[in-house]
């Protein structure tokens, strides 16, 4: 079986063995690097299959690396877990914001990490519903091509957008409190911030356009995804 593809991009080289000897031990194909040219150069010719991003790096910061993946149409969809000693709640609320799909503070467990990397990898290969449905009028969802459409255009969402969509329409007119669909998410290896879900439904609802009226909050339990 082809070994998954991470790159790493820290400017702590004792981090990134760290990293590499113990992603490889798991069977995956490791890049590290220390300064984004060089990341960006590799990325040129490789598409990885996941990134992890440090934040305080040099030349430019990790979140002006993530902008530029999540505008770039060849990589917008690796998913990006962001690895930082910034441990603040603003913190990881604009890691999330900027659309990756989780966020682990420095310094961190080894096992977490790998745990964290698997759930993110697999998010995308979970066992899909072979139907599309078409809700409102407005909103197409393909669940075996991960398509969604709102009035005809496609809407691009990340595979963590796209499992909270899933889980929302297949209890549709039911109320998920945030540590369901948490649990929905991340299992038990969920990242422990309050507002991790309500990060991803705003973003959700901003893609989602005139669709997202289907989203509808339930103030101090969670979220319903409801329509006739």
């Amino acid at each position: 079986m082809e070994r998954k593809l991470i790159t790493v991009l820290d400017d702590d080289e004792h981090i990134l063995e760290l990293i590499k000897i113990n992603l490889s031990k798991e069977n995956f194909e490791v890049k590290t690097f220390e300064k984004p040219k060089q990341f960006f150069n590799f990325i040129q010719q490789n598409i990885p299959d996941l990134i992890i991003l440090d934040i305080m790096l040099p030349e430019v910061d990790g979140y002006e690396v993530c902008k530029k993946l999540k505008t770039d149409s060849r990589l917008k969809n690796v998913p990006i877990i962001f690895l930082s000693a910034k441990s603040e709640e603003v913190d990881k609320i604009l890691g999330l914001e900027l659309g990756a799909e989780d966020y682990i503070v420095k310094p961190f467990s080894v096992r977490e990490l790998i745990a964290r990397v698997r759930v993110v990898l697999r998010r995308g290969k979970d066992e899909k519903f072979s139907k599309q449905i078409t809700i409102g009028k407005i909103l197409t969802i393909n669940f075996e091509t991960f398509d969604v459409y709102v009035e005809d255009k496609k809407v691009e969402l990340t595979t963590t957008e796209f499992k909270l969509l899933e889980a929302l329409v297949s209890n549709k007119n039911k109320v998920l409190s945030r540590d369901k669909l948490l649990d929905y998410l991340w299992g038990t290896q969920k990242a422990v911030i309050d507002r991790t879900i309500d990060v991803h439904i705003t973003n959700l609802r901003k893609k989602l356009g005139k669709a997202s009226k289907f989203i509808k909050s339930v103030r101090g339990i969670g979220y319903k995804f409801e329509y006739k």
